[in-house]
């Protein structure tokens, strides 16, 4: 047995480690990243802290590793086949991204990220880059389609999703019935036609 396998000793339990990152999820939205303690995710997850310990082994990896599993959900690519089909899906996955608990978590973790470079460079990784990326492989496709003319700078569009945004819905002052996942949508729609008119699509709208 070499060293390395000594130190890991038996496999993990996936499930397991999905529990912890969910529990962490779930003390995140209720607590913020300051209130964040390893004893209560341990709890809530139903392990020992030493069980949570020979996985992380800090509160911060932890939080880099359940902020990177649930924004791997939040950004699956979609291919409706139409421009305004990829970019409506976009829209809304961002807009629920942003509300609800799921937006409770990412503005704690944006809180901490300000003044802790790790989390900040891990936030960018699991949040920002995959949009950037989504929103070049929706135009690249409405390019191959015919739908509109190569952009220029398209490493640029995905910002066109994430200012917004930010701006509507962690920026701005919202009555509690227009951040639930109804409003989150119609917000989303209300802003489709825009983005199709800057990537030189014309849509239905």
């Amino acid at each position: 047995m070499t060293g390395s396998a000594a130190r890991r000793g038996r496999p993990r339990d996936a499930a397991r480690d999905r529990a912890l990152l969910d529990a962490t999820l779930a003390v995140l939205g209720e607590s913020g990243y300051g209130g964040l303690t390893t004893a209560a995710v341990a709890a809530r997850a139903g392990v020992s802290t030493a069980t949570l310990y020979r996985r992380w082994p800090s509160k911060e990896f932890l939080v880099v590793d359940a902020a990177t599993a649930y924004a791997q959900e939040l950004t699956a690519s979609v291919d409706t086949g139409t421009l305004e089909g990829d970019l409506r899906a976009l829209l809304r996955d961002k807009a629920a991204s942003l509300t609800g608990k799921e937006g409770g978590v990412l503005r704690s973790l944006i809180a901490e990220g300000a003044h802790n470079a790790p989390l900040a460079e891990a936030l960018t990784n699991a949040f920002v880059l995959p949009v950037r990326r989504r929103m070049e492989e929706i135009a690249q496709r409405a390019v191959d389609r015919g739908e509109i003319s190569p952009v220029e700078h398209a490493d640029l569009l995905g910002d066109l999703v994430i200012g917004p945004m930010m701006s509507r819905f962690f920026l701005t002052p919202l009555p509690p019935d227009e951040v639930d996942a109804g409003s989150a949508a119609e917000t989303a729609d209300r802003l489709l036609p825009f983005l199709i008119r800057a990537v030189g699509g014309k849509g239905s709208h």
